[in-house]
């Protein structure tokens, strides 16, 4: 049997993309901007998204992908733009497949993920989505559409979101984005139902400020001060590390929140137990403690 410690490091690998996944990642997300540059006049194209910051959870349920539109765009209202996405996807993927979103366009590739599939393998190594972001150049940054405030365009920089994660993580000894993705896959765990916690972002942006003073091992401690400062933070404002748009937590209403925070202190509580069956002895237990916590991903043995 495997200790607690042991458990944890093989969790953390868990999580990572396997290269048959990155392979399906490469060939889907390769696909759709093929498809788009030929019916679009696309200057540029990029990888955007936890996909591309490596703080994804697993499944992979979707890649995100920056569409920089010439210029000759520029007269379009940020509905229309997400109009012609929608149309050019539907054709070839089915308007059953293809969303419209708040800031992009989905597209749904038909796998069936949760955990209450084959907990080993829960896509079959098959990436679940990818959402498609019209964007224009502004400067050093992007605007992208707003569907949300009735049709605008609001400025982003996933550049500089993926430099601060990065300068986070070479802070943290390496491991701040592991932890980031543990805490994004207990909050797509299915037994909250909806996740406590959205846009998933939002952990990321939390874990920005709220891991500091470098990685002081063990993974569980780490976790249970994580834990608790997201249940007493959860309720602020958290705003674009960027600097350019909306806060982050706007799609966190009152309600929202408090749905949170409750989840939130029932992990507190979770932790605990599973703390206090290793402090025990009880390693089996506290094991079984951990994977009930976290998912089927939390390895037994």
């Amino acid at each position: 049997m495997i200790s607690v410690a042991e458990a944890f490091k093989k969790f953390k690998s868990n999580l990572e993309l396997n290269k048959s996944e990155r392979e399906n990642a490469s060939k889907r997300q390769s696909e759709v901007r093929d498809l788009l540059s030929k019916e679009l006049n696309i200057d540029n194209s990029f990888l955007t998204g936890s996909y591309s910051r490596h703080t994804h959870s697993k499944p992979l349920k979707d890649i995100d992908i920056f569409f920089v539109l010439s210029s000759n765009y520029r007269h379009c209202h940020p509905n229309d733009i997400i109009t012609k996405f929608y149309d050019i996807l539907s054709k070839e993927y089915g308007s059953n497949a293809v969303k419209k979103q708040s800031h992009s366009v989905s597209v749904d590739f038909g796998v069936v993920h949760g955990f209450a599939a084959d907990e080993e393998d829960n896509t079959d190594h098959r990436v679940v989505s990818v959402d498609c972001v019209p964007a224009f150049k502004k400067g050093s940054s992007y605007e992208i559409p707003d569907r949300t405030s009735g049709g605008r365009w609001i400025e982003t920089n996933p550049e500089i979101h993926a430099e601060r994660a990065t300068q986070k993580h070479q802070g943290y000894s390496e491991e701040w984005k592991g932890l980031v993705r543990m805490v994004k896959y207990w909050n797509s765990n299915s037994r909250h139902g909806e996740k406590p916690i959205k846009p998933s972002f939002l952990i990321e942006v939390m874990a920005m400020d709220c891991l500091y003073g470098g990685w002081q091992p063990p993974y569980e401690y780490e976790i249970k001060e994580f834990f608790a400062t997201l249940h007493s933070r959860i309720h602020e404002d958290w705003p674009d590390p960027a600097g350019l748009g909306p806060p982050v937590s706007d799609a966190m209403d009152r309600q929202k929140v408090n749905r949170a925070q409750a989840a939130l202190a029932e992990a507190d509580r979770d932790i605990a137990h599973a703390i206090h069956l290793a402090k025990s002895g009880k390693n089996a237990e506290a094991l079984k403690a951990w994977r009930k916590f976290f998912g089927p991903k939390f390895p037994l043995s």
